[in-house]
């Protein structure tokens, strides 16, 4: 915990809760130089007391005694990590950049697995921030079309707003259309520096409307992209919820013979689009070990060095302090 006072940025505040034991120690210090002021002041008067005690000096005694004050002062600052000036210090980042894309068609509202595929992906979502801190994520939200939602960011607290402000009202009225997505995080990709290894993770149940994916799947194996699929959904299916204007249930989606349409899972075109493009299809489970077993499959790939970048930090001064305690403590010997 930091805090400002005087100019000065405290690094340490938490270690203040030392100062009782240093007070302690002071007291019996002050208190053993008392005691031996005083026994000599019974056993020879003042004057005569040199004669008794060999190179004692009342004087001397004071002057250590604010020694002591001064070395406990010095210590005590120095444990609270005093700052102040900055500095520009180069540090070089090293990770793998990874792209999140995640449906957010009306068929993932299904509660086949629960509460619905939307939350239940999300949920996903955060756990794969978690195993991968070091990596830069961007993500991205797709039906008929698709947008940026987060840029590439290290920051994963932004990542975080970002992927929370995806709800039921988010949810598209259109089609999904796997294409449109792929196409947008080509283009980014080509618009970024040079990489060796580029990856993709797209979130759907693979209801596809696609009119051009074997196509852009060519495009992507060109530039290198590798693509991992997380199937959300089961196979059975379950119906798709229909929403009113304060997005409440107000009934399910029906065919023209009135009957309701269950959506369902459909990994046959995941795992053919994550084989073509030398990624891997993930299949989603309720315990953490998809999302491990993909951040196994992306590990794989070598970290890449990014931009240096110049960070303006402010310089550490306690060793100065820790230097006076050090001084004081020579002239007491000394003295």
């Amino acid at each position: 915990m930091k805090k400002t006072l005087f100019g000065i940025t405290w690094a340490n505040v938490e270690n203040i809760w030392w100062t009782p034991v240093l007070i302690a120690v002071m007291i019996v210090l002050m208190y053993w130089l008392r005691k031996r002021r005083a026994v000599a002041k019974q056993l020879v008067a003042r004057e005569h007391t040199h004669l008794l005690f060999s190179g004692y000096s009342s004087q001397r005694l004071v002057i250590k005694n604010w020694l002591y004050r001064f070395t406990f002062c010095f210590l005590f600052l120095a444990l609270l990590q005093p700052q102040w000036g900055k500095k520009e210090q180069a540090v070089t980042q090293e990770g793998r950049e990874l792209f999140i894309a995640l449906d957010i068609s009306r068929s993932m509202l299904a509660s086949d697995v629960k509460p619905h595929r939307l939350a239940f992906a999300k949920s996903k979502i955060k756990k794969l921030l978690q195993l991968l801190p070091s990596d830069r994520v961007g993500l991205m939200v797709f039906s008929g079309a698709s947008v940026i939602q987060c840029p590439l960011t290290r920051d994963t607290s932004l990542f975080t707003m970002f992927l929370d402000q995806i709800d039921a009202e988010s949810i598209s009225s259109g089609t999904t259309a796997i294409d449109q997505a792929l196409k947008k995080v080509i283009v980014m990709f080509q618009e970024l520096p040079a990489r060796k290894h580029k990856a993709l993770v797209v979130f759907t149940d693979g209801e596809d409307f696609s009119r051009d994916l074997t196509s852009v799947k060519e495009e992507a194996q060109k530039i290198g992209l590798h693509i991992f699929t997380y199937g959300v959904g089961t196979e059975q299916g379950a119906p798709v919820p229909v929403l009113n204007d304060q997005g409440l249930p107000v009934g399910y989606e029906k065919n023209e013979q009135g009957n309701v349409i269950l959506s369902r899972l459909n990994t046959g075109i995941l795992a053919v689009l994550s084989a073509q493009t030398g990624g891997h299809y993930i299949t989603a489970t309720q315990s953490d070990e998809d999302i491990k077993g993909l951040v196994a499959c992306v590990e794989q790939y070598e970290k890449e060095t990014f931009e240096d970048k110049q960070l303006a930090t402010q310089e550490e001064r306690y060793p100065f302090f820790l230097l006076g305690a050090l001084i004081c403590m020579i002239l007491e010997w000394l003295w």
